[in-house]
């Protein structure tokens, strides 16, 4: 099989491009990145004659239908995350992850793609009052990035029906842990950082907020099981991630400063607006026999081994 990867030198590409490439299924992987926010690095030890880059930009549909020829799956990530600074940037946004989608869609349609996996995001939910969120719950977006994964998500359900491909949106929980393109403007990562280096744990509002949270490693390897066993992923829409691993933030507070085994101030930003707040049911997931392995806590002492120590060594303690 022939993958290709949109987005494949960022945070949760860094992580798949590899675990694509060790599965015997995958003859190679084509990587397709603008490198406006990844970097090459991100690949380091996965470059040989398996891998292919293409640089370029899902706006640019030549760029996309060059990357896609002879590809058997895609899987799309390339897009503009951080969702809180996509209000200042709403028009690129969009530019971006809703028409770089249709550009990825319109590609797979007239190349016969077989399947495409959309990367979305629980984000879409916005403040939902439920606290057993699951796929058929009204989505709710509150910020643009939002706005454009709800929208891409309906680009890619039509396309699913006009050109007869397999295809499934995941709406991924919020990513946390250590790979090679580590982004620290997810909340667990920052908190993690924040401590070791004897700062307060900031948080905005009362901290009640629910948030879902999923490892990397785990993000990637859902990723890599919808695009190679797509049969298992049968539903237009999956929630990816774990019933057990729902927390309130100022939960997280806690367990980084638990964790980190310090005494820790953690802050209230009591006239901050808290963002979005969702507590996500993942029953759909199980039908697929996929599970994550890595728990929160887990995380936590991983990243901050490697951040003090650079040990790639994972959890002796």
């Amino acid at each position: 099989m022939r993958v290709l990867v949109t987005g494949g030198c960022g945070y949760i590409g860094s992580a798949l491009v590899p675990t694509l490439l060790a599965d015997e299924r995958v003859d190679d992987v084509v990587v397709l990145d603008s490198l406006a926010s990844g970097s090459p690095a991100t690949l380091s030890g996965c470059i040989d004659e398996t891998l292919s880059f293409r640089r370029g930009d899902v706006r640019e549909y030549g760029d996309v239908e060059s990357a896609m020829r002879d590809v058997d799956s895609v899987i799309h990530l390339a897009a503009i995350t951080g969702a809180d600074t996509t209000h200042d940037r709403r028009a690129e946004t969009f530019a971006v992850n809703r028409d770089g989608t249709e550009n990825v869609l319109t590609a797979a349609g007239k190349l016969g793609v077989e399947t495409v996996v959309f990367a979305s995001s629980c984000n879409n939910y916005g403040r939902a009052a439920s606290t057993d969120i699951d796929e058929t719950t009204e989505q709710d977006p509150l910020n643009p990035y939002a706005e454009s994964k709800v929208e891409s998500e309906q680009l890619l359900f039509d396309a699913i029906d006009e050109y007869e491909l397999e295809g499934t949106a995941l709406r991924m929980s919020t990513n946390y842990g250590w790979s090679p393109g580590v982004r620290f403007n997810l909340v667990v990562n920052h908190f993690v950082f924040r401590g070791l280096t004897n700062r307060p744990l900031t948080v905005y509002g009362n901290g009640e907020n629910w948030r879902p949270f999923i490892h990397v490693e785990d993000a990637a390897r859902a990723y890599a099981d919808a695009a190679l066993r797509p049969e298992a992923w049968s539903k237009p829409v999956y929630n990816v991630g774990s019933n057990e691993e729902n927390y309130r933030i100022a939960e997280i507070a806690e367990i980084v400063r638990d964790e980190l085994g310090s005494d820790l101030e953690i802050t209230y930003l009591e006239d901050e607006h808290p963002g979005p707040s969702y507590h996500v049911n993942f029953d759909r997931l199980s039908e697929t026999g996929f599970e994550p392995e890595w728990t929160l806590r887990e995380g936590v002492r991983d990243i901050a081994d490697r951040l003090a120590h650079g040990n790639p060594e994972v959890l002796e303690a």
